[in-house]
């Protein structure tokens, strides 16, 4: 915590089968794979321990793995609004497969059939932080890349298609915090020590 500010602390999940190849995973309630197991462990390298005032993890098994694996599940609050973007038609598809029906289709520009817009998903990005900045020090959060991503446009007061340019690898740290009274970005992307 920096002058009686907090700083949040964004974990993303360990590898999956999926998140290997690329497939969109929002509500598919995968497990870490082996390597994604020696990713989160790595994570619990990289947080040390750090006392937290509030941890938050999202409901998917993945996200939970991840934060056991770090040492902090046992006393995270879960919330669904931390889980993964709803890719609704497009779930379990690579960009690349999209792009085959929809040419130059990204997540950031949509359209997705069936799932959840993008100002939906800011909306819970900004019920997180707003929980965050009311927690009295600092927080940790466990989840995904996409909802990670427009978390961090929407903490520096970005549109929340802004997302797409901070890109976000598996079981990584990033960390938002501030410059004076501005919320900028710390550290990002910080790879675990682990990445067997």
């Amino acid at each position: 915590m920096e002058d009686g500010r907090p700083e949040v602390y964004l974990v993303r999940h360990g590898a999956t089968d999926w998140s290997v190849s690329g497939r969109h995973t929002g509500r598919t309630d995968l497990p870490l794979n082996d390597t994604g197991r020696g990713q989160a462990d790595g994570v619990a390298h990289l947080l040390a321990g750090r006392p937290f005032a509030l941890v938050l993890v999202s409901p998917l098994r993945r996200a939970q793995e991840t934060c056991a694996a770090a040492g902090y599940l046992d006393r995270a609050v879960t919330t669904t609004d931390l889980r993964e973007w709803d890719y609704g038609d497009y779930e379990g598809l690579t960009t690349a497969e999209i792009r085959q029906r929809v040419p130059g289709w990204t997540v950031w520009t949509g359209p997705i059939p069936g799932g959840e817009r993008l100002e939906d998903v800011a909306e819970r990005a900004r019920r997180v932080i707003d929980r965050a900045l009311g927690a009295g020090g600092d927080v940790a959060l466990f989840a995904h890349g996409h909802i990670l991503r427009v978390l961090a446009a929407c903490w520096c007061e970005l549109p929340p298609r802004e997302g797409r340019r901070f890109p976000l690898e598996t079981a990584t740290l990033s960390v938002l915090g501030w410059e004076h009274e501005h919320r900028g970005v710390r550290l990002w992307n910080r790879p675990s020590s682990r990445k067997t």
